[in-house]
């Protein structure tokens, strides 16, 4: 945990006067799930192994999100209220609950420092793909083999294909996108600044960070609009400005909500800003904070999220079957090889991907793909599930909402973990697919302008959705992970094994070898 009692912080508990993400992650989905199940509630409150079971109160959510059409709204009022009036923000020695943070008196005002893109170029949009740039049938050839392969949704293929058929939805010009966290990875600030988008940057006060951030709306032909402490002329150069630039998502949340209300355009609001460990659950909450007060003062405010596929999902039917399927079809050899090292792990690896249905209260039947993995830890899963309550409760109260899960990406947040790096490797042994940044970035970012303009997208508020989980599972990325054969963590350790030893052992073979052969 953090020693800085600055900013956003997790609480301090009474009996020990330390703050523990454990703990208030086990309070604020405990009170998420006490109206819809006080029993497993309670026992989430009193899990002694929080870091080993987390998975099956992630889980009980979105059973019971799934069984009535009116938990999922519950849980998440439930859920963000608890951690509203759980978190708490320090500033000047004082003490204030998040629920109180936009009340608390500005010690800074920003800035507005803007800066122009050097080119005139027309939008475009290609996706970059094992050293191509595909675009027209060269990509729709490609959707089609990620979507009969499984790795992508047919929601997802579908969309892909209206924005190739609608070239003049990347015009931006029309659109102010607010990126909290704009130099991530994994987002899509590269092709905005291409489509002429009016972008507001948020990031960390960082040199580098802005040197990257200008650099890419210089080469575009976007306009930038990122805060400054300071009064900036607009002829400086990336040089004399990467330092003068930038915002704190962790101490400066009243200070950067205030200058967003101010701005008169309508905004669309995109929460991608990651840190690790603890840390991620409160940018999640400093953004949650921002995002709701500007929502409140500016109503036509549109909200984006990023969904990771080692989540736990309501999915549909047709999924579940799939996942099922390909249990029952594996090959003789391949059943014989996963029994015995079953066997050996006293059944911890290869568990089958065998989820039951869920009936609705709405007539349908859903199943659930999960694809949690242990090593990520329940701060990340957290962190991913406040984001999901505020889309759900968000869309129910008529805001348009995008919320795509996208696929596994080898970003550097990913990479740096070992036992991650080596998994989706190997990944491809069970047909699951890790996209490189730039082909989650193009992608992404066009099922964002997907939902933006189509109106017959499920992120428009009027849309007709079955159920409220509907929006979510809606667009699918998930790299093929939903319709794997078995539970994805219990094969996660043997797809680390393969690919580190993938070059020198013929694994490949006998898990691809057909049925019979």
């Amino acid at each position: 945990m953090s020693n800085s009692i600055d900013g956003l912080q997790f609480p301090l508990q009474s009996d020990t006067q330390k703050a523990s993400s454990s703990e208030t992650g086990k309070a604020i989905l405990a009170e998420a799930l006490c109206i819809v199940d006080n029993k497993t509630s309670q026992q989430l409150l009193h899990e002694k192994n929080w870091r080993k079971q987390y998975p099956r109160y992630f889980k009980a959510l979105v059973e019971h999100g799934i069984r009535n059409t009116s938990n999922p709204i519950t849980i998440a009022k439930q859920g963000l209220h608890k951690a509203q009036n759980s978190f708490e923000f320090y500033r000047d020695g004082h003490c204030y609950l998040l629920k109180d943070v936009m009340e608390i008196p500005a010690i800074d005002q920003f800035e507005t420092f803007k800066f122009q893109g050097q080119h005139q170029s027309e939008p475009e949009w290609y996706v970059p793909y094992h050293g191509q740039k595909l675009q027209g049938q060269s990509l729709l050839t490609q959707i089609q083999i990620w979507e009969e392969k499984g790795i992508i949704e047919p929601s997802h293929a579908k969309a892909l294909r209206e924005v190739i058929d609608h070239p003049e939805w990347f015009d931006l010009s029309d659109r102010t996108m607010v990126l909290f966290g704009a130099g991530s990875e994994a987002g899509p600030l590269t092709w905005l600044a291409k489509w002429k988008a009016n972008i507001i940057a948020i990031d960390l006060p960082n040199a580098k960070v802005w040197q990257k951030i200008l650099t890419t709306i210089q080469q575009g032909n976007a306009t930038l609009y990122a805060p400054a402490l300071e009064q900036l002329p607009s002829n400086l150069s990336i040089d004399e400005i990467k330092d003068k630039l930038g915002a704190n998502l962790l101490t400066q949340i009243p200070e950067i909500a205030h200058w967003l209300v101010q701005n008169p355009h309508k905004l669309d609001l995109a929460a991608i800003a990651y840190l690790d460990g603890e840390k991620h659950v409160r940018v999640s909450m400093a953004m949650d904070s921002i995002m709701q007060y500007v929502s409140d003062q500016k109503p036509d405010s549109s909200l984006m999220y990023m969904c990771t596929p080692t989540d736990v999902y309501a999915v549909p039917k047709e999924v579940t079957e799939a996942s099922i399927q390909k249990y029952q079809d594996r090959s003789k050899l391949q059943k014989s090889v996963t029994k015995g090292i079953s066997s050996l792990s006293l059944k911890q690896m290869f568990k089958p991907n065998q989820q039951k249905l869920i009936s609705s209260d709405n007539g349908k039947a859903y199943g659930i793909a999960d694809c949690l993995v242990i090593e990520q830890g329940p701060n990340y899963a957290l962190a991913k599930r406040i984001q999901q309550w505020r889309a759900t409760l968000a869309r129910h109260h008529g805001q348009m909402v995008s919320i795509n899960i996208a696929p596994s990406t080898t970003t550097h947040s990913v990479t740096k973990n070992p036992l991650l790096k080596a998994a989706f490797s190997g990944a491809n042994l069970f047909d699951v697919e890790a996209f490189l940044p730039e082909t989650t970035n193009a992608l992404m970012a066009a099922l964002w302008i997907h939902d933006l303009k189509n109106p017959k997208s499920v992120a428009n508020p009027h849309a007709n959705l079955e159920h409220p989980l509907e929006l979510i599972m809606s667009g699918a990325n998930h790299g093929g992970l939903w319709r794997v054969a078995y539970l994805a963590r219990t094969a996660l350790p043997f797809a680390a094994l393969y690919g580190l030893a993938k070059d020198k052992l013929p694994i490949e073979k006998l898990f691809k070898r057909k049925q019979g052969s």
